[in-house]
């Protein structure tokens, strides 16, 4: 079986690899700078070394398998496919100035939000640190984001504290200087509630952020939005974030995905206000990006504006997300569900 050149730092490149670390830092570069998976391309090793590196080893191994991109919000959405045949979605939102790339951390999910795309086409299997990486790769190749550090955000498809391992070694890759040197705090990685991958989360060495998805701030409600809830209810959960934030004293930023007559009421408004009590804190409105198969749509715009007017009213750090990537189903799970139903 070959090596899996994009799961691996330069270090463990030079021991899996029996290479010299200058070399393994020479195809790192290769890789994570400047996103050539050709090895042939990689004209400053030999070509001894390229040979050897062709017949035993495999450079990347995500395939794209389709792409859209919203004409109206620059939203770039690909569907990429895996060596077994398997697909995972990840997407690249350009503003201004701003890249932000989001990457997928399983295939499916098992935690299953009811208006979630992902859940409601199953959960299959963890992805490697490598796959979650090669995401960012593959999305920012051919992006002119000279001078400027990408924003890398694990809100795909899949609950990645269910992943830990391969997440945090994913991180580091992302992270290394030899490669794009992405910052810790332009990193965030958003759980539906693991309590005990949060209560890890805060031992780790870094300024990684952390987001919280909430979406409803009583136990009634969660329960049937995020099942996850049933397992960590409100209060565990609530304990785990004071524990994270006792420790790490960072900012949490907890999501919020607004519903039309569901989750966006002024009793919601008060809820959230207690949950978030004592917390350094911000709650992110996201209006619904609609999806077949749910109950559930997005509240016209004014009221939405009306809800983040009211938190702010009880002192609470809110932003209201513009809506990006309707007209191509840029919610999470959409475009893999479609590619499913195509039998593609």
């Amino acid at each position: 079986m070959k090596t899996l050149l994009t799961n691996l730092s330069p270090a463990e490149m030079a021991e899996a690899l029996q290479v010299k670390p200058f070399q393994a830092r020479q195809l790192f570069r290769w890789l994570h700078q400047k996103q050539i998976f050709d090895i042939e391309k990689m004209t400053d090793l030999s070509k001894e070394l390229r040979a050897r590196l062709t017949e035993t080893c495999e450079p990347a191994q995500l395939s794209l398998a389709h792409t859209s991109e919203s004409p109206r919000s620059t939203t770039k959405k690909l569907l990429f496919r895996l060596q077994d045949g398997e697909t995972v979605e990840s997407v690249l939102i350009r503003e201004r100035e701003r890249v932000t790339v989001c990457v997928s951390t399983q295939v499916g999910c098992a935690v299953k939000c009811s208006f979630c795309a992902t859940g409601l086409s199953g959960y299959k299997r963890n992805l490697s640190a490598g796959e979650i990486a090669e995401q960012a790769l593959h999305l920012l190749s051919g992006e002119n984001i000279e001078g400027r550090h990408p924003n890398i955000v694990y809100m795909g498809m899949g609950e990645p504290f269910r992943n830990y391992d391969a997440v945090i070694s994913s991180v580091r890759l992302l992270m290394d200087k030899e490669g794009m040197g992405v910052g810790a705090r332009r990193i965030t990685i958003s759980t539906a509630g693991e309590a005990e991958g949060i209560r890890r989360f805060a031992g780790e060495p870094w300024q990684v952020r952390l987001s919280i998805s909430l979406h409803a701030a009583n136990d009634d409600l969660r329960d049937e939005l995020v099942p996850l809830n049933k397992r960590y209810p409100l209060k565990t959960l609530r304990e785990a974030v004071g524990y994270y934030a006792e420790v790490t004293g960072r900012h949490v930023t907890f999501e919020w995905v607004l519903l039309d007559g569901v989750n966006d009421g002024m009793k919601d408004v008060g809820e959230i206000a207690g949950f978030v009590e004592g917390l350094d804190a911000t709650v992110n409105l996201i209006p619904f990006n609609p999806v077949q198969g749910t109950p559930y749509a997005p509240p016209p715009r004014g009221k939405s504006e009306s809800f983040r007017n009211a938190l702010v009213a009880r002192g609470i750090k809110t932003t209201l997300r513009k809506e990006k990537g309707q007209d191509i189903n840029a919610a999470c799970g959409q475009l893999r569900r479609q590619a499913l139903s195509l039998g593609a």
